[in-house]
């Protein structure tokens, strides 16, 4: 069953500008949790979202962590996916010319690796397709051994992988950083230093739940991402520190659910946000969240969107 989109959406001013290119509404599917975007597009028409961030692409194929990688808490979930994809040259290959048949916005592509050079080639294969809108730099995951998380950690090395992957593409580069830097908004002023034309933040906060049965840890992993709107007030107030150290855009990830939480998000200095967990919890939730956005900018007296990006600080 389609569900239908509400044209009230067309009476406000949702567009905003990000890294040059127009999104009709700064509304974006985070990477991870929403594919490739086909499923989602037969419930609805997905190209009412501003964009969305495909499936975090490495080199090689990835199988992704053991079973079980997914667990719920409170007010969020963890999960230890792993990096499953299909490798760089499959998404080339297959998923973007089937995406754009039921896609036909720019779309971001989501970069892991396991060392500079790897995220450099993936970056650059992915700077050749014309689909491809962003280039959406993942120094962040905490879920895989070994994995590129190390490199948002720290300044220095997130300044050497930006611009190893800065020298090789021509499109704009988005830098995904960690929450688990000691500090991100220093991290932040590094990939701009380097190159970056934006950031992203934050990814998931390491967690994890213990099965009171087995009285061992719940995820094959150990430990986990936790996303979800328990991690709202940690990721709104790090886009706030970041917005203030830097001058290139800023996307708002973490726990966003209502029209509100994007209003917020974009009050602390987002250009947009992205939507993560919402979506494995009602599919057309940012679909929802785009036709409440016209409602939620009459009420707080926003007749532009773009107008309000950084409007908390002082």
């Amino acid at each position: 069953m389609e569900v239908k989109i509400n044209d009230t959406a067309a009476c406000c001013d949702t567009s905003v500008i990000l890294c040059g290119i127009k999104l009709d509404n700064p509304v974006i599917a985070a990477s991870g949790t929403f594919g490739y975007g086909y499923e989602f597009s037969q419930i609805y028409d997905i190209n009412v979202l501003g964009t969305f961030s495909f499936k975090g692409t490495t080199l090689h194929p990835r199988f992704g962590n053991e079973q079980p990688r997914v667990a719920e808490c409170p007010a969020g979930m963890l999960n230890a996916v792993g990096l499953q994809n299909p490798g760089v040259d499959a998404v080339i290959s297959h998923e973007l010319p089937a995406m754009a048949k039921y896609f036909h916005k720019p779309v971001m592509a989501n970069v892991c690796g396991f060392s500079v050079e790897e995220y450099a080639e993936v970056a650059e294969r992915f700077d050749c397709e014309e689909q491809v809108g962003w280039i959406e730099l993942n120094i962040s995951c905490p879920n895989v051994h070994g994995g590129g998380a190390a490199f948002g950690l720290d300044p220095k090395t997130a300044a050497e992988v930006t611009s190893a992957v800065r020298r090789v593409v021509k499109k704009p580069l988005i830098v995904k950083l960690s929450p688990a830097a000691a500090d991100i908004a220093a991290v932040a002023a590094a990939v701009e230093a380097a190159g970056a034309d934006a950031v992203s933040l934050i990814n998931t906060l390491p967690g994890m739940r213990i099965d009171l049965h087995r009285r061992r840890p719940l995820l094959a992993n150990e430990r986990g991402g936790l996303s979800g709107p328990a991690v709202f007030p940690i990721a709104l107030r790090m886009v706030y520190d970041v917005y203030k150290a830097v001058s290139i855009p800023v996307v708002g990830i973490g726990g966003v659910s209502t029209a509100e939480d994007v209003i917020e998000m974009m009050l602390a200095g987002a250009t947009a946000v992205q939507v993560g967990t919402a979506n494995l919890v009602n599919p057309t939730a940012c679909l929802d969240i785009i036709n409440s956005l016209p409602r939620a900018m009459a009420k707080f007296k926003i007749n532009k969107l773009s107008d309000i990006i950084g409007g908390a600080h002082i």
